[in-house]
């Protein structure tokens, strides 16, 4: 069985500090990575056998890496993107199945597209520079929190939204009344009931890929109303 993947779950995070904090790029729809590639350099000279050309290896050159997004003007991803153009900033990609892309990058292009008849893209591109590092595959990292959308009152169903995450991961849930569990709420949705009035809801939503599970817990709701 091949263990092939779509590239949904990828992200293409950006650090302005050197690693010390990432910031995600928005609704990113496609991912070109580093090229690996190595220089062939021409050591053809007057003797060479057979009137032949000889190379040699050259030097690695990783050359490009680009990410196509849904263009939204004066969104906080286009802002970081123009706030970095001309600059070296660190890269990083996350694979579906956990493994990362490391690098240093100059952003050389950032060009938005709006054609009348179909969404507004941009296509943002990076001179990679130096040397990417590979990082094997780990556990899901969530990069924003789960939250929960809908109205605090009995009988109306409010819906768990997993947030953001690094590593292609399956979602659990578990939707808890001031803290507790709630016996056998574990879907996606939870709708109140007259014993919730008074608590607030929280839902905890557990990432797992192959490499393992990792919860995060949503901000409560108000109070449950009747």
């Amino acid at each position: 069985m091949t263990d092939a993947s779509i590239g949904y779950g990828s992200l293409f995070e950006i650090s302005t500090n050197g690693g010390g904090a990432w910031t995600a790029i928005a609704e990113v729809t496609n991912i070109t990575p580093p090229t690996f590639a190595i220089d062939a350099v021409d050591a053809t000279h007057m003797q060479s056998p057979n009137r032949d050309r000889e190379f040699i290896p050259g030097l690695n050159d990783p050359g490009e890496a680009s990410l196509e997004m849904n263009f939204l003007p004066g969104s906080a991803s286009e802002a970081l993107l123009l706030g970095v153009k001309g600059t070296k900033v660190k890269c990083r990609i996350t694979w579906p199945n956990g493994v990362k892309f490391g690098f240093d990058g100059i952003l050389t292009g950032y060009a938005p597209a709006a054609p009348f008849d179909d969404k507004m893209t941009a296509t943002a591109t990076f001179k990679v520079t130096g040397s990417v590092v590979v990082t094997a595959a780990a556990a899901p990292a969530n990069v924003i929190k789960p939250a929960i959308s809908g109205l605090a009152k009995v009988g109306q169903p409010l819906t768990a939204l997993p947030g953001e995450w690094s590593g292609a991961p399956t979602f659990a849930y578990q939707w808890k009344k001031a803290g507790a569990n709630i016996a056998g709420a574990n879907a996606s949705t939870y709708t109140p009931v007259g014993g919730d009035v008074g608590a607030a809801i929280t839902v905890l939503v557990t990432a797992s890929n192959s490499v393992g599970p990792t919860p995060a817990e949503s901000a409560a709701t108000a109070n449950v109303i009747a």
